[in-house]
């Protein structure tokens, strides 16, 4: 979805005859003149099935969504024919002669260069008192695609919100073509308890694009998804790893999207691991909208890691200038390589878990990863690498029960011919969980 473009006209060659002929006579484009007005946001319908995630948009305002077709947990249950959407690639090359235009949003009009701050409000605490949620926007003085940020969809995931803040701050409205949405706290009620969930213990990434009459996750899905995330040409979602687990700074992305490998080749040199989304995540949610979508997975929860937010910061504002929305110095050139299979190896005994690797090591099938201790008898397990590969994740030293995730490998030399036939994208060992919905450890 873009934004609408202005419907005035550049004079054609025989009015330009007309000019050299006429001396004086002035030729005015067609309506200009003429206000924007808000666009239409899509109502959006999502295959329900766990391994793909992908499905297509039916246009309606946001003002009424139906509330037929619509489970409790606010996940449409029937497909509808798509929509030819403008790629975004394509978008960028339309928008490179266009003028730009005042960006609608939350019902505020926000002018061609100009930055401004807006609220969004999708809920109320027990007291009713309306929950507001700062969105941050630039609109640059030329046209271009509308790149949208959010972190925090699990509150305690700290270091997107830096990256937001960030980015958001370091953009000049003047140099800039299209816009970007920043929204740093997605979860404003589960960042304010330091919580991964909403107060009813729900996962907020399990529920979009959300039903207007459903639970209460369910109703600010669909609150955010209708009138935030529908305005992006392209959205990148920043997560941590979760339950005292970690991971390499690495985009998660379905590969078998042309629109979204343009965003993870514009994101620079970082770890690409191909997966399907979850059903009810916002990247699923939003590609099945046409909206191109990675997650950007970066660190562990309730920290501020400056490395990792700089990591991050490079690799969107790489994206930004790859897009040719504003031209940055530096450039994140060396890439890295592209996993399109990844297993969790977990612990088979509990005890306390020491690791042998850091985030980032290449091992060898066999290699040993880490060691369990039981705290009473002193017996100790090995945990070892069932595959050459990368530590893309792992669990701090902590203590661990039978069945938890430890160290998350990309697997090497792993190339499917075929993406859009293959089986299962992050497959996984007998030790763990089937793929496709979510995996614990993987957090998004």
């Amino acid at each position: 979805m873009t934004r609408s473009k202005s419907t005035a006209e550049r004079p054609g060659g025989a009015l330009r005859c007309l000019v050299l002929l006429m001396t004086g006579l002035l030729a005015l484009p067609a309506g200009a003149g003429e206000q924007p007005s808000e666009p239409d946001i899509a109502d959006v319908s999502e295959d329900t099935t766990l391994e793909d995630g992908a499905g297509s948009a039916a246009k309606a305002p946001d003002a009424a969504v139906e509330d037929a077709g619509f489970a409790d947990d606010g996940l449409p249950d029937a497909e509808e024919e798509p929509q030819d959407d403008v790629p975004l690639a394509d978008a960028v090359t339309e928008a490179e002669t266009d003028e730009a235009e005042a960006l609608w949003l939350l019902g505020e009009k926000v002018e061609p260069g100009t930055s401004a701050r807006l609220n969004w409000s999708a809920t109320e605490l027990f007291e009713g008192v309306p929950v507001s949620t700062p969105v941050l926007v630039v609109n640059g003085r030329k046209a271009g695609p509308v790149l949208c940020l959010t972190a925090a969809i699990h509150g305690d995931e700290l270091n997107g919100i830096e990256m937001v803040r960030r980015v958001m701050h370091d953009m000049i409205p003047e140099k800039l073509s299209g816009a970007i949405i920043g929204v740093p706290i997605v979860n404003v009620q589960g960042f304010r308890r330091g919580s991964r969930y909403l107060p009813d213990r729900r996962d907020l990434n399990r529920y979009f694009p959300g039903n207007p009459r459903g639970s209460a996750a369910s109703r600010i899905a669909h609150s955010f998804f209708t009138r935030v995330v529908m305005h992006c040409d392209a959205l990148i979602d920043l997560h941590t790893g979760s339950q005292e687990r970690y991971n390499l700074p690495q985009i998660r992305a379905d590969l078998r999207d042309p629109d979204v490998v343009t965003l993870t080749q514009g994101l620079g040199g970082m770890v690409v691991l191909h997966s399907t989304p979850a059903r009810g995540t916002l990247r699923a949610a939003a590609t099945a909208a046409g909206i191109p979508t990675v997650t950007l997975e970066a660190g562990g929860p309730s920290a501020l890691e400056a490395g990792v937010v700089r990591q991050g910061v490079t690799g969107i504002e790489t994206l930004i200038s790859t897009l040719s929305m504003q031209r940055r110095r530096s450039i994140w050139g060396d890439p890295e390589p592209v996993y399109y299979r990844s297993t969790w190896v977990r612990a088979d005994s509990g005890g306390i878990l020491f690791s042998d690797v850091s985030l980032g090591s290449s091992v060898r099938k066999g290699d040993l990863l880490g060691t369990i201790t039981d705290p009473v008898s002193n017996a100790r397990a090995e945990l070892r690498a069932p595959y050459s590969g990368r530590v893309l994740g792992m669990a701090r030293n902590q203590v661990v029960m039978p069945g938890n995730a430890a160290f998350h490998l990309g697997i090497v030399d792993d190339t499917p011919e075929d993406l859009a036939t293959e089986e299962p994208l992050v497959e996984t060992e007998q030790k763990t969980e089937p793929t496709g919905d979510y995996v614990d450890g993987m957090s998004e």
